[in-house]
């Protein structure tokens, strides 16, 4: 059985993971960029989804559709797709092949949802420790899943839970042997090999001592790390190991009220400390907001602006408008149009080069135009 997988762009890094969970039970993913073959699979969000959704419904195969934006919407999903995998993928996407092959895949297959039979729920959580992150083709380094905070706008924890597991030491830097500069996967870096809640740097460290021949990137793109997780120790821990000299690090609101309403888990006090212990240490901030929430008001949107200001006096902003997406506490609700002083404001610190981001289009956070869903 020929199984392809549609190319799209952002799901680069779940085609290596899953590429290498079928390649272990016989099933090789061939990359199209069509839907050719017996069987095509997709990986959505919610952005790119509305542009795939046609060629899904009239591919001349059998379709299989995961992601982010199928996992929260599944039974949309499959009115277009013959097969919607639900979560995670590992284990779920060979088993669903197998059945295909087999001809049993019109009964209830776990994590799979269909058209005429609904959604069977997930029986399981992956245990990373049985799965390769990449084999054939590389992607970054997931050292963890899961994250024990439900920010209400974020569908990291609907998707993995939120608890966090950790991929172990040694297989990372097995991993890592295929790279040069070593980049990691993870809802927030310093937290490896912790709960998510209290930190274990000393488990950081080891990770960081077994990747001796790696050039080290941490707490930088394409993770990031939580506030008030910056701490001296871990400032300490990065500047002697890694070799990333910016820290990117989410704030979203200048406001206590809202991030408490957002379900954050911080406080803007915990983000002001992790600027200053970052400058202290020579370590550029890089910090994202969200505007345009449904929960601000004037004054909450003011107190963004300021600390806003504050971060790109020696650091960097990324400001992305408020994207409702599926499966969240906030999905369904619309972003709130910026006052016309915040916008002057913004475009003349990005005019200035002071700040990024896309809080007018939230689409250009994703994608340039539409042809890059399909590259």
């Amino acid at each position: 059985m020929q199984v392809n997988w549609r190319e799209i762009t952002h799901a680069r890094n779940s085609f290596a993971a899953l590429y290498a969970a079928c390649e272990s039970e016989g099933f090789e993913l061939e990359p199209v960029k069509a839907p050719v073959g017996d069987v095509t699979c997709y990986s959505l969000n919610s952005l790119n989804a509305p542009y795939l959704r046609e060629e899904i419904a009239a591919a001349p195969c059998t379709t299989v559709v995961g992601g982010p934006h199928a996992t929260a919407c599944p039974m949309e999903t499959a009115a277009y797709a013959d097969y919607v995998v639900v979560g995670e993928g590992e284990r779920t996407l060979p088993r669903l092949l197998h059945a295909i092959e087999a001809g049993e895949a019109g009964g209830r297959i776990p994590g799979v949802a269909t058209r005429e039979g609904g959604l069977c729920p997930p029986d399981h959580t992956v245990f990373l420790p049985a799965y390769p992150p990449f084999s054939q083709f590389k992607g970054y380094l997931e050292i963890s899943r899961g994250c024990p905070f439900g920010c209400a706008y974020c569908q990291t924890p609907r998707i993995f839970g939120r608890r966090m597991r950790h991929r172990p030491i040694d297989e990372i830097a097995r991993a890592a042997t295929a790279f040069r500069d070593a980049r990691f996967v993870t809802p927030n870096a310093l937290a490896y090999g912790s709960d998510g809640v209290h930190p274990r740097l000393d488990k950081v460290e080891k990770l960081f001592q077994a990747l001796h021949t790696n050039r080290i990137y941490f707490g930088t793109f394409p993770s990031e790390v939580r506030p008030e997780f910056v701490s001296e120790e871990a400032l300490d821990l990065i500047t002697t190991y890694c070799a990333n000299r910016r820290l990117h690090f989410g704030a979203q609101s200048g406001s206590d009220r809202v991030l408490k309403a957002l379900r954050r888990g911080h406080t803007v006090a915990d983000v002001e400390q992790a600027l200053d212990l970052c400058r202290d240490h020579g370590i550029l901030p890089v910090v994202d907001f969200i505007v345009g929430l449904p929960c601000d008001e004037d004054e909450d949107e003011a107190a963004t602006l300021s600390l806003v200001r504050e971060v790109v006096r020696k650091g960097k902003a990324h400001v992305h408008r408020f994207i409702p997406l599926p499966g969240t506490p906030m999905a369904g609700m619309e972003p709130r149009p910026l006052l016309p002083e915040t916008q002057r404001a913004l475009g003349q610190l990005a005019l200035a080069g002071r700040i990024t981001g896309s809080w007018d289009d939230p689409e250009r956070r994703f994608f340039r135009n539409h042809s890059d869903v399909l590259s």
